[in-house]
């Protein structure tokens, strides 16, 4: 008679392994966590209470708890309580702690009392791939993504929403006053009584709601981005890739080897667009390869010729489209890519054949821009595809060169665009999958930094150890 697969009977005495080291296999990720710890300089990278105190109850050595958190965030526990759990009854966890369980107030504290060490530990985790040749290449990737903050977007306020809230608490109490009035005619009773009182209490409430939401509007028109966030103050509402949506959350910055999809460099945001993020998120990655040169390949949100000046000057190399903001195409209009330039003899050769030529250079927006057009618009045969206006004129930035050479770029490589996709997108996706469907645990910006470096150094131990295996990558961290 076939049967089931039958476990062991509970009450069975059963042998178990002497020590908690025949537990953890040689190749087990948590032997790979506790050399990264030990070998480094806990006092140096910043972190507090390294010398335990003459008086008073004894405290957790950092390496115990630092431990801990890399350990839970390789294994998606990032809850300072559930990792609490997890040191009463993981056999991993308890063989990477020496079976010391510390209250999850204990650990939380850690995690907010040690910001910049920890994110130094992340930093010091690329240092080392550096030097095991996993950053060879000085190439990386550069993208953004929204994750969300622990703030509820109905708790995020922004002069939009405030307008339309207050809009709506005026037409609900328009129509209880409306309702009041019809009440007011009928024949008096008990019943109507009871409503007319009801729908008082009702407006009583709504007025007490638009008095706070007043003074929430006063408050959000003092800040300079001009929103204001009651859960987490330093959460901001950002657009996200589909239409009419949006997120209250932070806007991960991230520079991503090409070669191996490292996480290179990061930075935690609350600047809901990337404009301004590419020179910096740059500079940054070169100071962690300590390298001169760099190629960088990014989306068309990173486009702003003052950024890509700036990355030129510092030796830095961008390949990124540019977006089309005019509405000259739609309108069935030629676009400024359909107008020639000749640098040597400074002119634009439209598609008529004409030379616009350079008349006169003014200032806007802080940006030195040059002026070109022609006289012969007039009776070109082809001016209604061009321009509604007497006479089509050109724009051209007097570091136009730098922008046309990153189109260029594009033009000789034009499988970089997925690349960039490949690459830097993999990372971000791997670590929100770790994170589940939910958002940082922490509020304020510092924290939060704290929090995305966990998530980076877990992100990046995994790779490393997928590409090396855990005995070479443990043997070169105590070379």
């Amino acid at each position: 008679m076939r049967r089931f697969v039958e476990g062991l009977d509970r009450s069975q005495s059963t042998l178990f392994p002497d020590c908690l080291e025949d537990w953890v296999d040689e190749e087990n990720p948590a032997r790979v966590i506790d050399v990264f710890v030990d070998e480094l300089d806990l006092g140096e990278l910043g972190f507090s209470r390294i010398e335990p105190k003459e008086t008073g109850r004894p405290s957790y050595h950092p390496a115990v708890l630092l431990k801990l958190y890399v350990y839970g965030y390789l294994n998606r526990v990032q809850s300072s309580r559930r990792l609490e759990r997890e040191a009463g009854r993981n056999l991993e966890v308890m063989w990477l702690t020496g079976r010391l369980a510390p209250d999850h107030k204990t650990i939380a504290d850690f995690r907010k009392d040690n910001d910049p060490a920890i994110r130094q530990v992340c930093a010091r985790f690329v240092e080392l791939c550096r030097r095991l040749g996993l950053l060879a290449e000085a190439s990386v990737a550069i993208d953004g993504s929204k994750f969300k903050a622990v703030n509820n977007r109905d708790r995020n306020f922004t002069a939009a929403k405030m307008k339309r809230r207050m809009a709506q608490i005026e037409e609900s109490v328009a129509r209880y006053l409306h309702q009041l009035d019809s009440s007011d005619r009928q024949e008096p009773s008990l019943a109507q009584t009871m409503r007319t009182t009801r729908l008082k209490e009702k407006i009583a409430k709504l007025k007490e709601e638009m008095g706070r939401l007043e003074a929430l509007d006063a408050a959000r028109r003092e800040r300079p981005d001009q929103q204001i966030s009651l859960t987490d103050p330093d959460a901001r509402s950002m657009a996200t890739s589909g239409r009419g949506s949006g997120t209250v959350g932070y806007n991960v910055q991230a520079a991503v080897d090409t070669e191996h999809h490292l996480i290179v460099a990061h930075e935690v945001t609350n600047v809901g667009n990337d404009r301004s993020q590419l020179f910096a998120m740059a500079r940054k990655a070169m100071a962690r390869l300590e390298v001169d040169k760099l190629d960088v390949v990014a989306d068309r949100g990173y486009f702003s010729g003052e950024e890509i000046l700036a990355c030129e000057k510092a030796g830095i190399t961008v390949t990124l489209p540019k977006p089309m903001t005019s509405g000259s195409k739609a309108k069935g209009h030629f676009v400024k890519a359909d107008f020639r330039y000749l640098a040597d003899e400074d002119v634009y050769i439209c598609p008529a054949g004409e030379r616009l030529r350079y008349y006169f250079t003014n200032q806007e927006k802080g940006l030195t821009l040059r002026r070109y057009w022609t006289t012969a618009c007039r009776a070109c045969a082809i001016k209604h595809r061009c321009t509604t206006g007497v006479q089509r004129r050109i724009t051209r930035w007097e570091n136009e060169h730098v922008l046309e050479a990153v189109q260029r770029r594009l033009d000789e490589n034009p499988q970089a665009m997925r690349q960039r996709r490949e690459t830097v997108e993999h990372p971000f996706g791997t670590i929100k999958a770790r994170m589940g469907a939910t958002h940082f645990l922490m509020k304020r910006l510092p924290n939060v930094a704290t929090e995305m470096s966990l998530h980076v150094l877990a992100y990046n131990l995994t790779r490393a150890i997928n590409i090396l295996d855990s005995g070479p990558l443990m043997a070169a961290m105590r070379a």
